[in-house]
């Protein structure tokens, strides 16, 4: 049987694996013949959504130890053709704080410079972190390589399995499903690390990362997507506000999902880059925190936003007054093997079905209370799990009046509220083994529910009230 920890990560993304690697079969890509090669530029960057004094944690430190690259979707960590992107940093290890904040709020590291590669169509990406035998200069977590600060005291960031294996990037977490540059081309490919979303805190107090990644090419300019999110009364910056905005885009199901989120400024101000080159829907979430009561607002979704637009001001419209508060979902996860319970990961993430520019859409709402995206429980800890079963549960904090939506133009974008009078949502969760590099288990590996625990009314959340979720049972795990 496997650990005693079921580990529940609230998040709208996919997730992925972690590694560190030597020798695995390919090179640079260097040729005899420069102008018959590709020049690829590596980058990495991270828009943080809960770093102090918002959040808990006030620095997370990865050491990166290589990118590599490969034309196969389903290639092994130990298969030969992987292309080296930075072949300086199997050396020389490079350690990033995921929480800085990039120049211009954009690039954290360039990993790799004018790295010559076969021209050709690569499905898979593969970032290798280093383990704690290796040497890193100006190593900020001591006897250790990778580290969290938090609440001011720095912890080991433990790595499991994942030195072994890599953190995995498939074509589905890259933007439209692989990179291809052909022959004389310079072409930038960006590594976005959601740093918010990879940690897990479990019930040891350690603290485990669970990566989350997604990858793309972008523009050597107009690369970025702006805006400044408002009081729609006022149009001046939401006084005391937490707020979320996610970057979404649809998966191979239609279903968007988030590939960054960030958080705004004081002023309401956000950037999101660099962007690959696509097509995304721009999410956003808000709650006051000053004064007694605080008071939530709508979700408001711009659609059809490209790398390069300034979506300039985008209006938040508070719930009533009598009604301002968000809505709960609180609900129960559980995972069986054939012979009784096992532990697994759960990635949770709450959406709405919506009509955008005339197509229905799920979309993916961002948590504005980041204090709910990891938790980590114990089948000892008085949950109440089914029998033969490992249990977790969850409490998701949401908008309780329906979203505004509006496609973007450059010369104003007009928003409207989607119709109906029940807020409804739909709870989705994916299941991962734990200390796997996320790989997914249970079957079917995504489950959803629609509904509250009496199995047939909608699961509709209420200013103030707390709704219970259908239990979401998963099967068949490993």
């Amino acid at each position: 049987m496997k650990t005693k920890y079921l580990l529940v990560a609230v998040v709208g993304v996919a997730v992925s694996s972690a590694i560190w690697l030597v020798g695995c079969g390919g090179g640079s890509g260097s040729s005899s013949n420069p102008s018959s090669m590709a020049t690829v530029n590596t980058t990495m960057t991270d828009p943080p959504t809960c770093a102090s004094p918002g959040g808990p944690y006030s620095h997370v430190y990865v050491s990166i130890a290589d990118v590599e690259i490969h034309q196969s979707a389903t290639a092994q960590a130990s298969d030969s053709g992987w292309v080296d992107l930075t072949p300086g940093l199997k050396s020389a290890p490079k350690q990033v704080d995921l929480l800085a904040l990039g120049g211009n709020g954009c690039v954290l590291a360039q990993l790799g410079s004018n790295t010559q590669i076969q021209p050709g169509t690569y499905q898979q990406i593969r970032l290798l972190l280093a383990p704690d035998t290796a040497s890193v200069a100006s190593n900020q977590c001591g006897s250790t390589n990778n580290c969290v600060v938090y609440n001011g005291k720095t912890y080991p960031l433990n790595l499991s399995s994942e030195t072994q294996t890599g953190i995995k990037i498939p074509s589905g977490q890259i933007a439209g499903g692989n990179f291809t540059v052909a022959a004389g081309q310079v072409k930038g490919l960006d590594i976005n690390f959601d740093a918010c979303a990879s940690i897990i805190l479990q019930g040891s107090g350690a603290f485990r990362l669970k990566p989350v990644l997604h990858a793309g090419e972008v523009a050597l300019s107009s690369n970025s997507i702006t805006g400044q999110i408002v009081d729609s009364g006022s149009m001046a910056a939401i006084s005391g506000a937490k707020a979320i905005v996610a970057l979404e885009t649809k998966d191979s199901n239609g279903v968007d999902r988030m590939v960054m989120q960030t958080t705004p400024d004081s002023s309401g101000n956000f950037i999101f880059c660099p962007v690959p080159s696509g097509t995304y829907d721009v999410v956003a979430v808000a709650l006051t925190t000053s004064g007694l009561t605080p008071t939530a607002y709508s979700a408001t979704i711009t659609s059809g936003v490209q790398p390069g637009n300034a979506l300039g001001k985008i209006p938040m419209y508070a719930q009533p007054v009598l009604a301002n508060q968000q809505g709960m979902i609180a609900g129960t996860v559980s995972t069986a093997g054939g012979t009784g319970g096992i532990a697994e990961d759960i990635s949770l993430s709450a959406q709405q079905q919506l009509t955008i520019a005339g197509s229905s859409v799920q979309v993916t709402i961002p948590l504005v209370q980041q204090e709910s995206t990891m938790v980590a429980t114990t089948t000892a800890a008085g949950n109440s799990c089914a029998v033969n079963t490992y249990c977790a549960g969850y409490t998701l904090g949401l908008p309780a009046a329906q979203p505004y939506l509006g496609a973007f133009s450059s010369s104003g974008t007009t928003y409207t509220q989607a119709s109906g009078s029940a807020t409804n949502y739909t709870v989705d969760a994916q299941a991962f083994q734990p200390n796997s590099g996320a790989t997914p288990t249970c079957s079917p590996t995504e489950l959803t529910t629609a509904v509250q625990q009496d199995g047939t009314t909608p699961l509709s959340v209420s200013s103030g009230t707390t709704v219970t979720a259908k239990t979401i049972a998963f099967s068949g795990c490993q």
